[in-house]
């Protein structure tokens, strides 16, 4: 299987969008044209609602939004249809966007093991960006065509790490899209300056962000939806599926899918019984296909989620850096030492 090579990208918030859009344009219009989620999403195109969310992303982050404009331009689609794919978690409840995400700490080192899980359309079309915008840390982050890096998993130049899980919220509001939000978090320069982006401004919706950084002992469970942002600190070992398990979340109207239960009571078992921490040990967790039920490393064609696991990322943070890999299909494709630099630290 070929090396990701990621596709180098820097400019204005506008180039840079430009430039993603490009690259994604080859793929877009076959990748939308079965999508039962663009279906859903384009009906919105010129509601009110759309238009509060944009107002509000661009009150709160203009650079963003002047990215997904730049994102339109190189596809050569409307720039609202290319916003309103970018909202489809406050749109549609139920996008097909999934991931498993596990956190664990030694000693030593800390772990981010995240599993990649979307449309199987995609298995094979998505790819690494390494941005490298003006002014700020920049980052390495996998890809979807058309979507804001930000909302699958990342590492800045920082050192802050960040990998996200689809929560389904069922009643979103008037705020800024989570996926503008996972964006922006990739400009900070710490795991106190994530919070604060994620806490600071209403939300639209909701994502799981697990965060860590380079520097910083925590490793950040965060459940940031429209009606609380609730930040835990992993004590040795945790795991996140697709719905809010913080304490206090039943008092926000979720989805939870039999996909996502049952890969949540999954990793309770597995966590639980897990020895030593490492690594591979959190890779197997990740490749587990489950006795009985829905399993953790997704690839059956007829998934009820429609989501197949497109990648495995694994990040190992030490004082030194952040040793970054990422596996598809169970062969290593990338790997990368990224040492944060001095400037975007600061």
């Amino acid at each position: 299987m070929q090396a990701l090579t990621p596709i180098v990208i820097s400019g204005s918030p506008y180039e840079i969008g430009l430039a993603l859009g490009e690259a994604a344009r080859p793929v877009m219009d076959a990748y939308m044209g079965q999508s039962s989620a663009w279906r859903a999403v384009s009906q919105w195109r010129g509601h009110q609602f759309v238009q509060g969310l944009r107002q509000a992303a661009e009150a709160a982050y203009p650079d963003q939004v002047a990215e997904i404009d730049g994102m339109a331009a190189g596809l050569g689609w409307p720039a609202e249809d290319v916003f309103i794919w970018n909202c489809r978690g406050e749109l549609i409840h139920n996008a097909p966007d999934g991931c498993t995400t596990l956190a664990a700490r030694t000693p030593d080192a800390r772990f981010i093991a995240h599993n990649e899980d979307g449309d199987p359309y995609l298995r094979g079309k998505c790819s690494l960006v390494d941005i490298r915008p003006t002014g700020k840390p920049g980052f390495v982050s996998f890809y979807y065509p058309g979507s804001l890096p930000g909302h699958t998993f990342a590492v800045n130049r920082a050192g802050l790490v960040q990998a996200i899980n689809n929560l389904r919220i069922r009643q979103p509001a008037v705020g800024v899209p989570r996926m503008v939000l996972a964006r922006a978090v990739l400009d900070a320069t710490s795991v106190d300056a994530a919070v604060n982006i994620l806490n600071h401004v209403q939300r639209a919706s909701g994502f799981h962000h697990t965060l860590g950084c380079v520097g910083d002992e925590r490793l950040l469970s965060v459940e940031a939806t429209v009606r609380r942002c609730s930040v835990l600190d992993v004590p040795r070992v945790s795991g996140h599926a697709n719905h809010l398990i913080h304490a206090g979340s039943d008092a926000e109207a979720q989805i939870v899918t039999g996909s996502s239960g049952d890969r949540q009571a999954r990793l309770d078992q597995l966590l639980a019984a897990l020895g030593d921490i490492s690594g591979p040990s959190l890779l197997q967790v990740l490749s587990d296909r489950a006795p009985t039920g829905l399993p953790i490393y997704r690839d059956d064609p007829a998934d009820p989620d429609e989501e197949n696991t497109l990648a495995t990322a694994l990040f190992t943070l030490t004082d030194a850096g952040v040793d970054f890999e990422v596996r598809q299909q169970g062969e290593l494709r990338f790997r990368q030492f990224l040492t944060p630099e001095t400037s975007a630290a600061s």
